[in-house]
């Protein structure tokens, strides 16, 4: 088995259309996130907060620069994750395909490398 993190990814327009129809997603994403528990693969799922609360801590100077959210050029922002335990990427790949998300939306996935293949120095 191997862990997973499915990261939605939404633009101005997907997060528009998940809000027209909020209501319907979090109904169709509490039944996904069910299918996920009893399929025994739900590590953990976190929605985030509106982007414009957020904050980025800019390293690309001599001292970290904060900047307040929304994020200026930003074309896709994450709005939430889920994280599974699978037995291969395709598993996590057929499982992204059955997120709610709206029309725009992307989910990137990524594996999550275990302790044991961390970089050593």
């Amino acid at each position: 088995m191997a862990k997973y993190l499915l990261i939605m990814r939404g633009t101005d327009e997907s997060n528009a259309a998940m809000m027209a129809d909020i209501d319907e997603l979090m109904a169709t994403t509490r039944t996904f996130i069910e299918e996920t528990i009893k399929a025994g693969v739900l590590l953990a799922a976190e929605g985030l907060d509106d982007p414009g609360q957020g904050v980025v801590v800019d390293f690309s100077g001599e001292t970290p620069v904060v900047t307040d959210g929304p994020y200026g050029e930003t074309k896709e922002l994450f709005g939430g994750f889920f994280l599974l335990d699978v037995a291969s990427k395709q598993e996590a790949v057929e499982w992204a395909k059955r997120v709610p998300v709206a029309r725009g939306a992307k989910i990137e996935i990524r594996r999550v490398p275990g302790d044991d293949e961390a970089p050593r120095a």
